[in-house]
């Protein structure tokens, strides 16, 4: 019930005991916390969780949340969970401890046995509510707690609200209070307590599209269009619809019925566009036109939500629009009709069968049997390295999972997917985040999987899987192997050995998975296999599902998904594909799954004659293919499923008849070498084992895999190119791959705005991004082109014709502007747009320095200088370093004008630098009032790790002072008990002046004191640029995650993959 007064909703909950004996039960309530706007929370869970601190007022019986705010003018939000009982509770704020790693909240870990919460509060990184409390209950008694979860605008209002509902009193008034409330708005709009249930039943398919109330698939398969089709009647497209077809004015009963359903909704939260088709047939009089707008018009006005009303007459709109506005509906309701009619109508046809919740049955431990591990370096109890070192194989025995999901980003140029140990995973194609083909986990807990293989023995009726993501056998042990460019995984379980090796083309973008199984139970088996995949084709689910159409091709056999609705990607089409040898096929997730079923235990294969659902639209979109194999004694078999997308249908079986019939061996060689020419090229020989497992191979393939390919990784899928990210990426690859760097370097290139800034992400399926005031992008232009340049000794790219962007200027009082930029009729050398970004870099504050503007390489850092005047040391220094080394490039093309000017700019700031000695190091920045960042005179960020950094990397400092700045930044900033090297101490948390979203992330986090490893390594390379390799090393060796990770223990604390380096520790 939701209170009437106050923002606050109460479940009251009573247990009867009606047995002979007295019981004692735990009762636990559960809440997942966001406190943020739903797309907000969509797009990055596991980061947009950071900001968010827990507390427990125990005298309340009260948990309290808010979110850290990453903006002065960003509302405060503050949230409680309160139990109102008379007996004890025990509370827990941090999901991980509630579920557990591996579980989800159907069976967390906190209700396994007799397990305590743990009532952690604070910084816990992936918050929630968790209340329990033990009671005993006698025979015929009953056990009575209620739990409230209320918002408010600041703490003392929380805490007001928290005071006044703790005791029944408070219940009591806010059940009277709800019924006033409801008797209120059923005479505001004229209705009884009857009517208002079909609205809320009306909600229900509102917010969970189904078919029952959705135009027939065949319609929808028809209409389904670009998103933009309907904006030319004002229709955005961005909520939900609702179409009433109207023919005849008789028909009016209902209409207005659906007005006071749409209004009544809207007042109650839900935000929905409802559109009236008036078909009548086109005539001189419009008296049903008339109607419907005296209609619309006298409609009581309650609602703020967003959501509109739009009356259209079909023969004013042309057929595409009407089509799409029935396909894109969520519901589509006739005038001819009552509106319980058809609500009761679209009960019956969606009566779910009823699915039992099933416990996964337990099988001898004989029946499962350890595949083949290789010896293994630096084994964790977890995994270690194989094949000197260019494998890493995770071992899963019973009862163990890694300690957060340890992952492999495989990826081409056009697609790839992400692969964890234990089988979850995601792919895309074209853009890791704008078009997912299955859905993206950003959860460590859980992580569920999207993309799904099951086993069946036909005569048995066994079921399991080939991986350890789904309908894990709790005495089996699983193997994964991650390599350059495919992961691997091995079990043997019920007499079948099986390998699953799953990779990606040099070049197609398709994800080949090949099963192979081996008969080892010394008896004939007939075996199902069963793909699955949950299509997205876009950025989540959420948002595409009910725009989703399958089919079945009838040339290949394939199953074919489309997205009609997206206007960049409508016209490719996703596939599945089995080999053409389907015996069973659907595109409908709640036939396979079953209501309120999992896919630890879907319906379909419970049932004897296993799939039976149907392609089309207005579904839950999904896609199952399903193979039967019978094999010998000994025998062996590969099924190949290939997952992919193409540009349209014909490429699609194109492609599908391409790689039905290749050699796949090949394909994987192609593969293998490609890596292996990449990761191999330069190949180093330490004293340090680890030191070389990680420098051949695998941060090279970190590096253009996951940064340069993939932009995604578990914990982030942007899918979009950073204007300094991929560029400072491209330095590592400058030696193995040069024209890879090449091409992004003019890629890059041709982001710049003509007035010489650049956009500082763009997406490159549209060229949409952003137009900041950063300051450092331009000058990381010239410093790359001038790195690739001495790397590759290919002077020719400094002379490649590139266009230049056009947009409205950004006014100094905006941070940033979201927009796709106009392609300029000019252009320039690559030279010259290096010249035009580093001429950009040359205006200067009252210091001498950098301009800072909203942020320099630390972009959290936005309102040091967002006035224009604060002012970057460590710009200056990095500024210095480039125009260095671009003036003999300058030079070398007779450009003496430009390189005097730069060079009398460099003398100019070698003094200026100097000028921000603090004593002991250089400061960090000015803000735009003169206040200087990084001293010791203030009581947060008294030291910065890159300004130290960049004071010996530049050559710019007196040496002396470059080396004590170093030695201070060692002493203040390295935790060598830890393992760690901060970029910054003390964190930001309330001290003034506010240096911008830095300091939203709580103290050790991210940027904010916690280890950001890109800075770190700059430590690394000044303490080498000084000469003093043993420190140097000893640096690297605490920054190599196969440290973190050398025993249990060690890995239990570290959590990430022993073989990827972490964009960020915390600390």
């Amino acid at each position: 019930m939701v209170s009437a007064e106050d923002d606050a909703d109460v479940r009251y909950l009573s247990v009867f005991n009606g047995g002979y004996d007295s019981v004692e039960i735990d009762i636990t309530s559960y809440a997942e916390l966001a406190l943020l706007a739903p797309d907000s929370d969509l797009a990055h869970p596991a980061f947009t969780k950071l900001f968010v601190e827990t507390d427990y007022l125990p005298e309340a019986k009260a948990l309290i949340a808010t979110r850290r705010r990453r903006t002065p003018n960003e509302p405060e939000i503050w949230a409680a969970h309160v139990a109102v009982c008379s007996t004890p509770i025990m509370v827990e704020t941090n999901r991980a401890q509630f579920i557990g790693r591996g579980h989800t909240a159907r069976s967390p870990a906190a209700l396994a046995g007799k397990t305590q919460l743990s009532g952690q509060t604070g910084t816990v990184l992936d918050p929630c509510f968790a209340m329990r409390s033990r009671v005993r209950i006698k025979p015929g008694a009953t056990a009575r707690i209620t739990f409230w979860t209320m918002v408010a605008s600041s703490r003392q209002e929380l805490e007001r609200l928290i005071e006044v509902h703790q005791d029944d009193t408070a219940l009591d008034r806010a059940r009277t209070l709800a019924w006033t409330q409801a008797q209120i708005q059923f005479r505001h709009f004229d209705i009884t307590p009857a009517e208002a249930d079909l609205f809320q039943r009306l909600a229900g398919h509102i917010l969970f599209a189904n078919a029952a109330l959705r135009a027939p698939s065949a319609v929808i398969m028809q209409g389904m269009a670009a998103q933009p089709t309907l904006w030319e009647q004002g229709i955005s497209g961005d909520l939900p619809l609702v179409v009433l077809r109207v023919k005849d004015t008789p028909d009016t009963d209902i209409v207005r019925q659906v007005l006071l359903a749409h209004e009544y909704l809207r007042l109650k939260q839900v935000a929905v566009d409802l559109v009236l088709i008036n078909e009548h047939p086109s005539s001189y009089l419009q008296d049903l036109q008339n109607t419907l707008e005296n209609l619309v018009r006298s409609m009581p006005k309650m609602a703020t939500v967003a959501g509109s009303i739009c009356i259209l007459r079909a023969d004013l709109i042309s057929a595409p629009v009407k089509n799409l506005l029935l396909a894109a509906a969520r519901v589509v309701l006739t005038a001819d009709k009552g509106l319980a009619e058809q609500l009761d109508q679209a009960d019956v046809a969606m009566a779910p069968k009823s699915v039992l919740f099933q416990t996964p049955h337990v099988f001898a431990p004989s029946v499962f049997k350890v595949p083949d591990i290789p010896e293994l370096e630096f084994f964790n109890g977890h995994g270690g390295f194989a094949h000197n070192g260019q494998e890493y194989v995770v071992v899963l025995p019973p009862g163990h999972t890694t300690p957060a999901p340890w992952i492999n980003v495989i990826a081409n140029d056009t697609a790839g997917f992400q692969a964890s140990a234990e089988g979850s995973g995601y792919t895309w194609a074209l853009n890791s985040r704008e078009h997912q083909i299955t859905p993206w986990s950003n959860d460590p807990v859980s992580n569920q999987p999207g993309e799904i293989f099951y086993l069946r023995d036909e005569d048995t009726k066994v079921l399991w899987s080939p991986t350890a993501a789904i309908r894990r056998d709790v005495d089996a042990t699983y193997v994964s192997r991650h390599g350059h460019g495919y992961t691997q995984y091995d079990r043997i379980a019920h007499g079948i050995g099986s390998t699953l090796l799953q990779y990606t083309p040099v070049k197609d973008p398709i994800k080949i998975s090949r099963l192979q199984l081996h008969n080892l139970s010394g008896q004939a088996r007939t075996l199902s296999l069963t793909g699955y995949v949950e299509w997205v084709l876009g950025t989540a689910r959420a948002k595409t599902a009910s725009f989703i159409t399958t089919e079945i091709d009838d040339a290949t056999g394939a199953l074919f998904a489309h997205n009609r609705w997206s206007a960049v990607y409508g016209g490719r089409v996703a596939f599945a594909d089995i080999g053409g040898y389907v015996t069973a096929s659907s595109g409908d997730r709640t036939s396979f799954v079953g209501r309120n079923g999992t896919l630890d235990s879907p319906y379909a294969l419970t049932l004897a004659d296993t799939v039976q659902g149907s392609t089309g639209a207005g579904l839950d979109p999904c896609g199952v293919l399903q193979t039967i194999v019978t094999l010998p004694a000994d025998g062996r078999v590969e099924i190949v499923f290939l997952l992919g997308e193409a540009e349209n249908e014909a490429e699609a079986r194109q492609m599908i008849a391409h790689y039905r019939t290749i050699d796949l061996d090949t394909v994987l060689d192609e593969v293998k070498q490609q890596w292996q020419h990449i990761c191999g090229s330069i190949q180093v020989k330490t004293p340090d084992r680890s030191m070389d497992i990680m420098l051949n191979g695998w941060l090279l393939y970190q590096t253009l895999s996951s940064r340069v390919r993939a932009r995604a990784g578990f914990y982030q899928a942007s899918g979009a190119y950073g204007f300094r990210d991929q560029l400072q990426d491209g330095m590592a690859l400058a030696a193995s791959c040069p024209t890879l760097v090449r091409e992004h370097l003019v890629r890059a290139a041709s982001r710049q705005f003509v007035e010489g800034d650049v956009q500082h992400w763009w997406l490159p399926q549209t060229g949409a991004g952003v137009r900041t005031h950063i300051s450092d992008d331009c000058t990381w232009l010239g410093y790359t082109v001038a790195h690739y340049v001495t790397t590759t000794g290919d002077l020719a790219v400094l002379d490649e014709n590139i266009g230049f962007l056009e947009a409205p200027p950004l006014p100094i009082t905006e941070h940033d502007s979201f927009m796709v930029p106009a392609h300029s009729e000019e252009s320039a050398t690559l030279f010259e747009h290096c010249g035009r970004a580093l001429d950009r870099s040359l205006a200067v504050g009252v210091h001498g320095l950098p301009l800072m503007g909203t942020g320099d390489w630390n972009d959290g850092m936005n309102r040091v200088g967002e006035q224009g005047r604060g002012e970057s040391v460590w710009l200056g220094w990095f500024l210095y370093t480039t125009l260095e080394i671009f003036i003999p490039i300058a030079r070398a093309r007779n450009e003496d004008m430009r390189a005097d000017k730069w060079q009398q700019h460099t003398r100019k700031l070698a003094k200026a630098l100097e000028h921000t000695w603090d004593g002991d190091w250089y400061l960090r920045a000015y803000f735009d009032d003169g206040t200087p960042l990084g001293s010791h005179t203030m009581p947060e960020c008294q030291i910065d790790a890159i300004s130290q950094s960049w004071s010996v990397l530049s050559g710019a400092a007196m040496p002396e002072r470059a080396n004590h700045a170093m030695r201070s930044a060692i002493h203040r900033l390295v935790r060598q008990q830890d393992g760690l090297i901060l970029v910054l101490t003390p964190p930001f948390d309330k001290a003034m002046p506010d240096p911008g979203y830095i300091r939203g992330y709580p103290p050790g986090i991210r940027e904010n004191g916690g280890q950001y490893t890109h800075a770190a390594l700059w430590t690394v390379m000044a303490i080498a640029a000084l000469g003093d390799g043993n420190l140097a090393q000893t640096l690297f060796h605490m920054l190599n995650p196969i440290t973190h990770s050398q025993t249990p223990e060690q890995a239990a604390r570290y959590k990430l993959e022993p073989y990827v380096i972490a964009a960020d520790v915390y600390s």
